[in-house]
């Protein structure tokens, strides 16, 4: 990416409609300079890309293709993208320290980034269906004989996802939305922040070098995309990542104000970290959270949505906090180019970064803060500030914890304010003044402290994370956002919410309540829903080979509604007794006729729960090896009504759900089951969850 004097620095491509491209002689273009040394490594122009033929090359070969595979198996591509990043990922390294990152750095976001791809892999392999369809919810009842019922199912947009993002982190930005849409089949088009697309083109370049995607899941646009929205409807998603002002100048684009583009947005926020009252110096809570404090401040220089910039104290600590935090940062922190050794912060990622911290260091001086360490001219010792964009790590005090300033004023960089407080009442009310924020830390070994505070400042911020001694050396840390749980947060952070698992891929789908017979619902599911069509299969069929049982049929034979109706089987008192001896559950209910009579819900003495759902699998169960590897679980368990002595029990199993797995030779069924009297009462409903080969004999042994 270096240039020599005579040759002119080259232009960043960018990748639409499944090609490389870059102007040829941009009229604009705006250079980026390498941010520890000013070096100019490259320019960056959109002159001429057209931006409407990238949108509906998304909306068209990226849809198609996409839609042409489950959610299994676009889940396995994003493993199989993760391992090929990760065996390049030391390139990636390379590139990122001219942002002014450290090998530390790169953990959040090169690691970061590729660590959330295998997540989602994993998370929706696991968790969600090898379909398209994803049913939310239990089925309703809409018809008094089951004829007519409804419920919710989400399904994939039809359009595009678009991804805006900030400069602070080009790789985890764009995979931490890149993974869960991926997964939910829509294609997405990146636009990363200028100062540092040149990393983020790496990384695409890689993933398009990985001939992991399908053609049209991803185009980056590495510049100026003035006219995107111009080009979305209501079937497209905008994923924003920067300022709150140009997050609200892009909601009032008429297609987001009237075309019914959806957006959301994660910006600014004055993240706090409150140590507890109970947490003084000496304890294990003070250390931890000054430690925290360091790192918020010291990763990625402080440039980081995620980064405490409002240290709230008990008064009495508020002296003790700022020396301990000002003898680590001055003890720990070398600035400098992070490719030198020893240097163990980096610039900041652009010279107008630079100063815009600066500008706003000032307006935090200006307004009442005293200067603790640092400040905005603070020294950066052999690091040349006047070349690269460097800044000293700065703590700022406030004698007014009410300063309007405090809580308006976000200095994106190393740079964080200490105020004080005089009871827990007062801490909430001086986090809320952030006006809803991303994350907030809380340090404290007390359960009613943490209670209060979870009370307090929940509802003001997306994540509340509680620090003490038993989690100092396990925790994920105050600013590290973990695919699994959802990072975004009211208010002036953006009021939006990002990952959270599978909550990330429901984003980039539609839910809609279908409503219809239960054949349809099945048919539209894949799903077997109550009253649906069934192929039955008794005891009798089975025996006289009229009919094959459903147990014996691998996933190559076996259909949803395959159903199996076992005969009765009468219950006597001798069996309640015996259950109870053997297993030592005697509860009243089953023991004691008198006691269960007057409970309001027995009749009599009653069977055991687990006696029914034990008679039941001796009643469904083929005996002889076949098809069914093993029976790993139930869900959904309800009894309903109790059996006594004297009555009979019969089963129906249907195979409800046939989940097959990609990588492996078997998958698995959700077999509905219900247990029914002799009166045709329901008596317990449940789902089998078994693993069944998808041939038999099997071609290959599982692995354990």
């Amino acid at each position: 990416m270096t240039t020599t004097a005579e040759q002119a620095p080259a232009v960043l491509s960018s990748y639409v409609c499944g090609q490389w491209w870059a102007p040829e002689n941009p009229s604009k273009k705006t250079a980026v300079l390498d941010a520890n040394t000013g070096e100019h490594l490259v320019d960056v122009s959109t002159e001429g890309l057209d931006t409407a033929k990238a949108i509906e090359y998304a909306r068209t070969v990226g849809q198609q293709n996409l839609g042409e595979l489950t959610i299994h198996e676009r889940a396995l591509k994003l493993k199989e993208l993760a391992i090929y990043l990760n065996s390049r990922i030391q390139e990636l390294y390379e590139i990122s320290f001219a942002t002014g990152a450290t090998q530390r750095d790169h953990a959040f976001d090169v690691d970061g980034g590729v660590g959330t791809l295998f997540t989602f892999s994993g998370k929706g392999r696991r968790e969600l269906p090898n379909s398209n369809v994803i049913i939310d919810g239990n089925v309703e009842p809409l018809s008094r004989d089951g004829s007519f019922i409804g419920e919710h199912i989400y399904q994939r947009i039809p359009g595009v996802a678009v991804q805006i993002n900030a400069f602070n982190f080009p790789v985890w930005g764009m995979l931490e939305k890149f993974a869960p849409s991926f997964v939910a089949g829509v294609p997405t088009v990146v636009k990363p922040a200028t100062p540092t697309a040149y990393v983020t083109e790496a990384c695409v370049r890689l993933m398009v070098e990985s001939g992991v995607l399908p053609e049209g899941s991803i185009q980056l646009i590495s510049g100026s995309a003035r006219d995107l929205l111009d080009h979305l409807d209501y079937r497209d998603h905008v994923a924003f990542t920067g300022s709150a002002a140009t997050a609200t100048t892009l909601k009032k684009h008429p297609n987001v104000q009237e075309g019914g583009v959806r957006f959301t947005a994660e910006t600014d926020s004055l993240n706090a970290a409150i140590l507890g009252p109970d947490a003084a110096p000496g304890t294990p809570e003070f250390e931890a959270f000054v430690k925290i404090v360091f790192q918020e401040m010291t990763v990625k220089a402080g440039q980081k949505c995620t980064a405490v910039r409002r240290v709230i104290a008990p008064q009495a600590h508020v002296d003790a906090v700022v020396e301990a935090l000002s003898e680590r940062l001055s003890s720990k922190v070398v600035l400098g180019d992070p490719r030198t050794e020893g240097t163990t912060m980096g610039a900041l990622a652009s010279k107008e970064q630079q100063a815009e911290v600066r500008k706003a260091v000032q307006r935090l001086v200006d307004a009442g803060a005293e200067v603790r360490l640092g400040g905005p001219d603070g020294d950066t010792g052999s690091a040349d500030a006047e070349a690269g964009a460097f800044f000293a790590p700065t703590i700022l005090s406030f004698d007014d914890a009410r300063t309007p300033e405090v809580h308006s004023v976000e200095a994106f960089g190393p740079v964080t304010s200490v105020i004080g407080y005089t009871d827990v009442a007062e801490a909430v009310e001086l986090a809320a003044l952030g006006s809803g924020s991303l994350v907030a830390s809380v340090a404290t070994n007390d359960g009613e402290t943490a209670r209060e505070f979870a009370a307090g400042i929940g509802a003001h911020h997306g994540r509340v994370h509680f620090l003490n001694r038993q989690t100092a050396k396990t925790t994920t840390g105050h600013g590290a956002p973990v695919p699994v749980l959802v990072h975004g947060g009211p208010g002036r952070a953006g009021g939006g919410e990002e990952l959270g698992g599978v909550r990330a891929v429901k984003h980039y789908m539609q839910r809609t309540a279908i409503q219809g017979s239960p054949d349809l619902l099945t048919a539209v599911t894949g799903v077997w829903h109550q009253g649906a069509a069934a192929d039955t299969v008794t005891r009798e069929d089975v025996e006289s080979g009229a009919k094959k049982h459903p147990f014996y049929k691998s996933l190559a034979e076996l259909k949803v509604g395959d159903q199996f109706a076992s005969g009765l089987r009468k219950v006597t008192l001798e069996d309640i007794t015996e259950f109870a001896e053997k297993t030592g559950d005697k509860f009243y209910a089953h023991t004691d006729e008198e006691a269960a009579m007057a409970n309001p819900f027995f009749p009599r003495r009653v069977a055991h729960g687990y006696l029914l759902v034990s008679w039941a699998a001796g009643l469904f169960v083929a005996p002889d090896p076949g098809p069914v590897l093993a029976n790993y679980g139930l869900e959904n368990l309800r009894f309903i009504t109790p059996v006594t002595y004297d009555d009979s029990i019969r089963v129906t199993l249907t195979a409800k759900r046939i989940t097959p797995r990609v990588t492996d030779e078997y998958g698995e069924v959700a077999w509905d089951c219900q247990i029914h009297n002799q009166d045709d009462e329901l008596c317990a409903q449940y789902d089998v969850l078994t693993l069944v080969t998808k041939t038999w004999p099997m071609k290959e042994q599982p692995e354990a």
